[in-house]
């Protein structure tokens, strides 16, 4: 009796310490160790975070010194791929919405346990899904999008006998043609709108992807290859769009020898341009006196409207070295663990804290926002005065004399996938300028462009 208890007792012991040793197939749960987390960004200063981080550090304490360092957009992406090859780059860091194919194989995707594809779906409007979400995992995370929208100079329209601006692309001919000058020397003083070229307008190659949009056209076809070149939708964008530089058109408004674009609208000569929200402190501190407003952007069709999209989100670098102090006491961090701390940072930074769950020490699960606390999205987003990313907090801004508009239009707003985005702008402006010059046609410009992109594809 005696030596069969013994022998049950000693069966026990050999598959609790099997267990033990194997976790049943589970990660063992890690809570003894701190992870200091480096955030690069290219648009705010570390003030627009300083409260956030705090906030944070109290709330998770697996998480040590959070730092942000602004970086110089001109030199920013080479910086980043650099710094990432390495292994000593930022643990998170921005990307533009366009270049998750270039940095696809640097970053990691985010846990399912933290956050899943319905979630980010439901917090953000659809645009991040088409531009973060690859194989239902989740790249990055945005704070703001922004959209494009119609700035107007009130003092042109109200000269021209204007009483609000246009809705469509029919409406807004029509008043381009009421404000535009053209005298015996062929200068344009005041010009209608900003369009038709390239190198004197900011943001031409967005203004042309969105009308191609508005117009229905399927950038790339089911096999993910572009696919515009032929499309009688991108001919009818591009040729329209061309159009306001062609002086023998009815709505010529704009050629190469106008000012850039930002500069005269500041300057008053110009009456209409489309442009996101981070123009309207540019064009304040140029002409604070200038009496202008926004409003949403032309369409087609009401039916179906489109805007353009054009913002960033934070990723997490998917390796960097990680050197142990020899004289911490605290077990030492993988990189597994990175990632899944500068995510949970990611995901309480950016999405509804309602469904997030309390479980500080977990490495699979989220630090829950007490109720007394802010919403870190909202907090960022009243600092830096930028359009919302999260559709519960467009709600909150659409009565916004300035951001309610790009708000709005961020629930609209599509984007499309490009391998190269610096080099598809190029081909794009090349595009633009070939049919200006009469070196191409509208066809053949579009077709040469699409041989181009695929190349690219290729690469």
């Amino acid at each position: 009796m005696k030596q069969n208890k013994f022998r049950l007792l000693s069966v026990l012991f050999l598959i609790v310490g099997i267990l033990t040793v194997s976790g049943c197939g589970c990660a063992p749960k890690v809570s003894n160790y701190k992870v200091d987390l480096e955030v690069w960004g290219v648009l705010d200063d570390s003030d627009a975070y300083t409260e956030v981080f705090k906030d944070y550090r109290q709330l998770n304490p697996n998480v040590g010194n959070i730092t942000y360092k602004k970086q110089r957009i001109e030199t920013y992406e080479k910086d980043l791929i650099d710094a990432l090859a390495s292994g000593n780059g930022p643990d998170i860091f921005l990307i533009q919405n366009t270049w998750l194919p270039t940095f696809s194989n640097k970053v990691a995707s985010a846990p399912k346990a933290i956050l899943t594809e319905q979630k980010f779906r439901s917090d953000f409007v659809d645009v991040c899904a088409d531009d973060f979400i690859m194989a239902g995992n989740i790249y990055a995370v945005p704070l703001s999008v922004n959209s494009l929208a119609l700035y107007y100079n009130r003092d042109l329209f109200n000269a021209a006998g204007i009483a609000s601006p246009p809705r469509t692309w029919d409406e807004l001919m029509t008043d381009v043609e009421k404000i535009t000058r053209v005298n015996a020397l062929g200068e344009i003083s005041p010009s209608g709108i900003a369009l038709g070229t390239t190198g004197n307008i900011n943001r031409s190659t967005d203004v042309l992807a969105m009308l191609m949009l508005q117009n229905g056209t399927q950038m790339r076809d089911d096999s993910g290859r572009a696919n515009f070149g032929g499309s009688e939708a991108a001919k009818k964008a591009l040729g329209f769009y061309t159009s306001f530089a062609k002086n023998s058109a009815p709505n010529y408004a704009w050629n190469s020898q106008v000012h850039y674009s930002i500069d005269a609208f500041s300057e008053g000569t110009l009456a209409m341009m489309l442009n996101y929200s981070w123009q309207i402190p540019v064009i304040k501190s140029k002409s604070p006196k200038l009496n202008f407003a926004v409003a949403e952007i032309p369409q087609i069709a009401f039916g179906k409207p489109v805007n353009y999209a054009n913002y960033w989100g934070y990723a997490v670098s998917s390796n960097k070295i990680i050197t142990p102090d020899p004289k911490s006491k605290l077990a030492p961090v993988t990189n597994d663990l990175r990632i899944t701390q500068a995510w949970k940072f990611l995901t309480y930074l950016t999405t509804k804290a309602e469904t997030q769950t309390t479980a500080p020490t977990s490495a699979t699960t989220v630090v829950k926002k007490p109720a007394s606390a802010f919403d870190p999205a909202e907090k960022y987003l009243a600092k830096t005065e930028q359009p919302a990313a999260r559709r519960d907090l467009i709600e909150g801004q659409k009565s916004d004399t300035e951001l309610g508009v790009f708000a709005k239009g961020n629930l609209i707003a599509k984007s499309w996938m490009q391998v190269d985005p610096v080099a598809t702008e190029g081909i794009f402006i090349e595009m633009i300028d070939s049919v200006n010059r009469g070196a191409a046609s509208v066809a053949d410009a579009l077709s040469t462009a699409e041989e181009r992109v695929k190349k690219l594809e290729t690469k």
